[in-house]
């Protein structure tokens, strides 16, 4: 069960070992996407169909159960699904979900961009033993990794995504091995979905600009203001600055202080337009050393 790429990939390490049968997939119904809202299946769904395996895509899963029942799996495999796994259904097989924490710090929708926005220096995936509440099942295994310094967003996603098709194929061939762990709910943290509106900044904190923009690229990816994006930033020089002010004008790049520290801006994308380098910018606006960037 599961939607988007990181699904898919798990799915397909699933598909190449001869240890496992995949005797269905279920995945959300396929949705309009882009400006022309072209009808678009689900990457799970893509490769299901070329592998052979049958397709469920219920608006509602719980209408399902009776499906699932007959299909008598020995496992469901969760990744990134989409729905909620009634009791009903969680009774039918261990249902084992991948997150993409290490629980229980990070349950809900957005683990990855939290770990990212907090400055982590290490994150993981948990193989949990799903339960009826919202990531709180018991613990299997957890993979952890050193979160580097340079990653963005799909850099440590696609790690992660590695990481959860191993970690499921290791679960499953030593489930019986495997003694289930109470995740300890006083330590758990929770994240929500990420809103268009997160990435809005300011030139207050160098170093909350740039989690921000590791966290938020792609998407929502961070802007100014007046609706400017900073497509391409690095961390600048120390020190207490006036925020916006532009201490240096380079060739590809501008320096931008803080308040705390400052960044270097390469490449931007004004509101409604394309996206275009520094120099061109520069070009453009005529900045200058002492003028006020976001203004």
């Amino acid at each position: 069960m599961g939607t988007p790429e990181y699904a898919d990939k798990i799915l397909e390490k699933l598909i190449l070992d001869s240890n496992f049968e995949i005797i269905a997939v279920f995945t959300q119904p396929d949705k309009p996407v882009g400006r022309k809202k072209i009808i678009t299946q689900p990457p799970v769904k893509i490769t299901a169909v070329k592998n052979d395996i049958p397709v469920f895509q219920p608006h509602r899963l719980r209408e399902s159960a009776e499906t699932i029942k007959n299909l008598n799996p020995d496992f469901i495999v969760v990744g990134a699904y989409g729905q909620i796994l009634s009791q009903e259904i969680l009774d039918i097989a261990p249902s084992i979900n991948l997150h993409t924490s290490i629980l229980p710090k990070y349950r809900g929708a957005s683990p990855i961009q939290q770990a990212l926005l907090n400055g982590d220096s290490e994150t993981g995936v948990t193989a949990m033993k799903m339960n009826i509440g919202l990531d709180t099942g018991d613990i299997l295994k957890i993979e952890k990794v050193k979160i580097s310094d340079s990653w963005l967003l799909e850099d440590l996603y696609q790690k992660l995504t590695d990481m959860a098709g191993d970690l499921i194929i290791d679960v499953l061939k030593n489930y019986d091995n495997l003694t289930p762990i109470p995740q300890k709910d006083s330590d758990a943290t929770h994240c929500g979905k990420i809103l268009k509106t997160d990435g809005k900044i300011s030139f207050q904190n160098a170093d909350e600009v740039l989690r921000k923009y590791r966290a938020f690229t792609p998407w929502p990816s961070i802007y100014l203001n007046n609706g400017m994006k900073l497509l391409h930033i690095a961390q600048g020089i120390d020190g207490t600055f006036e925020s916006g002010k532009i201490l240096k004008v380079g060739k590809n790049s501008i320096l931008v202080g803080c308040e705390n520290g400052s960044i270097e801006i390469f490449e931007v994308q004004p509101k409604s337009k394309n996206k275009m380098s520094m120099q061109s910018y520069i070009n453009g606006r005529k900045l200058k050393v002492g003028d006020i960037f976001d203004n």
